[in-house]
């Protein structure tokens, strides 16, 4: 089977009710990026940032996978797929996707203040705990933050996702406005044999000279459309 290798941002999960950075202006669910998703943020308010996380995951129990989601999931009886996505949410595992390299952390996560990119400190939580207190500690004796990679810290799975963007077939870009790096430079590992298809209602500029295969739509028409034009 061909490997079909997908790059997931914002604009994936919008159509299931989750707002973005890019339509908000800056804004997370009204409070700015340095707020809430910033080392600095945190260490000025962790209760506010610990808080505003809490909000999240309990946004997660109203919302559902789109049709873009699942069949990106129902993909995998014809694909190798492998899902690369800048988004938080487990929307993508819920419609059926059970490769997904979440680049910037997870929302049902949590890990040490203290050393959070230390995998033996992150630990999912159940929907029980979704709501994380002050006082709540990691195993290390610091305080549990959320399993987020903010702006400014290293994204430790970049490598593994390198990895799979070198072997694609097939490159699928759907809702992200391909300026945060380092996921927008993913593009540029793309093998030159590989056909790049971009999925979004929105005008996206990408720096390359590869020939790109724009579908205008948003991700659930966007999804049928490709899924017509791969023959499955």
């Amino acid at each position: 089977m061909k490997n079909l290798v997908i790059l997931s941002g914002a604009g994936m999960s919008a159509e299931s009710g989750i707002k973005t950075f890019r339509d908000t202006g800056g804004l997370w669910e009204d409070y700015s990026i340095e707020e809430v998703a910033t080392p600095e943020g945190y260490a000025k308010n962790p209760e506010l940032v610990i808080r505003f996380y809490n909000e999240r995951r309990k946004q997660l129990k109203d919302v559902e996978p789109n049709v873009g989601h699942k069949i990106l999931g129902e993909l995998e009886q014809h694909f190798n797929v492998t899902v690369i996505t800048q988004n938080v949410d487990n929307l993508h595992e819920r419609g059926g996707s059970k490769n997904v390299i979440h680049l910037h952390g997870e929302l049902i996560k949590v890990c040490s203040s203290r050393d959070p990119q230390n995998p033996k400190l992150v630990r999912e939580l159940s929907e029980d705990e979704y709501d994380v207190k002050m006082g709540d500690l990691s195993e290390d004796g610091s305080q549990l933050r959320p399993f987020i990679v903010w702006f400014g810290e290293p994204v430790p799975k970049i490598e593994e996702a390198l990895d799979i963007v070198r072997s694609a077939d097939i490159f699928v870009i759907i809702g992200t406005s391909m300026n945060v790096y380092p996921a927008a430079g993913l593009l540029n590992y793309v093998p030159a044999r590989a056909e790049i298809y971009l999925i979004d209602p929105h005008p996206v500029t990408v720096n390359t000279n590869r020939t790109i295969h724009v579908i205008a739509k948003g991700a659930s028409e966007g999804m049928e459309e490709l899924k017509k034009i791969l023959g499955v």
